[in-house]
């Protein structure tokens, strides 16, 4: 089948080149400027520090039988909140997942949950435009109703896919710096800085290289010196990252505030943990690499060696068959 058969009738094929041409120039000059684009990394996190900050001190100066106010996000907040999606028990765990991907905005919950609701109905909308309505690509009623059902389909379980990989990069960035992290702490500890003095000037040394473990540590000690129990500041750290690492460093520091064991001395025995088992995982993927390179090695470097090394041989066989 060709290609050009699936063009709608009439369509002139020098205004579809210049169309893919100029998108393609448009793409392009996208790319370069994402590459070119100097970001800040440490503006949003700090922002997002004063705002909790600024969030806690409300909540403590305000009574405590005051009337929570439900902010208004347009309709959004409107359909989501007749249909009480926000009361419900994966609410909560949602909030909690849109915590350790990294979105802080007390509209978050309401934004996903919409999401979850239009997108199908989005998506299955434009498809059916496309391919009924307007029938941009012809095709036959089994492939459209596939069509149609792969784009509801990727509409309802979009914002869910991005949500985990989101959490999945992020738990990977804030593994990777947590070291970096525990080590600091441990200098800072032995030199005799008190807890919140120490996750402090930690979070504010590593802020240019891992700027997700500097944000957490900078909201934890806002709230150690904001929240009237210093335990659920705590607590609060290990929701919004639960990373094994980082909860085994909030279990030491709740110890050690709760039976008043020496500080440096609980982090040295922390970080000795870390560090063996980063050298047990290096080693492990050490010991996986020569498996892992098989199969490249088969596809990329054993076809040109035989095409370099039999290749003129073949050349000879094939020059010489041809002049008897």
């Amino acid at each position: 089948m060709n290609p050009l058969d699936m063009l709608p009738p009439g369509s002139p094929i020098e205004e579809l080149i210049v169309a893919l041409a100029a998108l393609s120039a448009l793409f392009n000059a996208w790319l370069v400027y994402r590459v070119m684009l100097v970001r800040d990394p440490l503006g949003a996190r700090l922002k997002a520090v004063r705002n909790r900050r600024d969030a806690l001190r409300a909540d403590l100066a305000a009574p405590r039988r005051r009337i929570r106010r439900e902010k208004s996000i347009g309709v959004m907040h409107r359909i989501v909140g007749k249909l009480n999606l926000l009361k419900t028990r994966e609410a909560r765990k949602a909030a909690d997942r849109l915590l350790q991907a990294g979105f802080r905005s007390p509209d978050a919950v309401t934004v996903y949950f919409f999401l979850k609701l239009a997108l199908p109905f989005a998506f299955g909308g434009l498809s059916l435009l496309s391919l009924y309505g307007l029938k941009i690509v012809e095709l036959g009623p089994m492939m459209r109703l596939l069509v149609c059902s792969g784009a509801v389909l990727v509409g309802a379980y979009g914002p869910e896919l991005y949500l985990r990989n989101a959490i999945t990069k992020r738990k990977a960035r804030l593994r990777k710096g947590l070291p970096d992290a525990l080590d600091l702490l441990v200098i800072c500890a032995e030199a005799g800085q008190s807890l919140d003095g120490a996750l402090g000037r930690v979070g504010r040394e590593l802020g240019p290289s891992f700027p997700d473990i500097s944000e957490e540590l900078g909201l934890c000690t806002v709230e150690l010196g904001l929240l009237p129990d210093r335990r659920h500041a705590l607590d609060n750290l290990n929701r919004r990252t639960d990373l094994p690492g980082i909860r085994a460093v909030v279990n030491t520091l709740q110890q050690t505030e709760k039976y008043g064991t020496p500080l440096a001395q609980s982090l040295r025995v922390l970080s000795a943990e870390f560090r063996n088992d980063r050298m047990m995982n290096a080693e492990e993927k050490a010991a996986r690499l020569p498996a892992t390179m098989t199969v490249p090695m088969i596809i990329f470097i054993l076809p040109p060696l035989f095409v370099v090394l039999i290749g003129p041989a073949i050349v000879r066989v094939i020059d010489l068959l041809g002049r008897v």
